[in-house]
């Protein structure tokens, strides 16, 4: 996690995310850095809005569970439901460059 706390402060701060300035967050703060990782995080991160990523990833959590229907059309409640699930993988297929540096 360390990893991309350190991306996320260098965007807040204004700089860029360059495997250098990675390097130099973790060190300074104490961290083993590992090489490979470091490259990874910067691959995965190279063309990404990380600002959009980040709004993204707030309106997905943020999106309240819809409740199904009391007694109603089972075939609409099983449509809405597919809905969800493909809007639910649009999602997740939007943010899956940076679920790698989760690993």
């Amino acid at each position: 996690m360390e990893y991309v706390y350190t991306a996320m402060l260098l965007h807040k701060a204004g700089k860029d995310v360059t495997e250098d300035a990675v390097e130099k967050v973790l060190k300074a703060a104490g961290v083993d850095v590992d090489a490979s990782r470091v490259k990874a995080l910067v691959a995965a991160l190279n063309g990404v809005n990380i600002d959009e990523a980040i709004e993204k990833a707030a309106v997905v959590s943020a999106a309240p569970a819809a409740a199904a229907p009391a007694g109603g059309d089972a075939p609409a409640a099983e449509a809405k439901e597919e809905k969800k699930e493909e809007e639910k993988k649009d999602d997740a297929d939007a943010g899956a460059g940076l679920g790698a540096l989760f690993g």
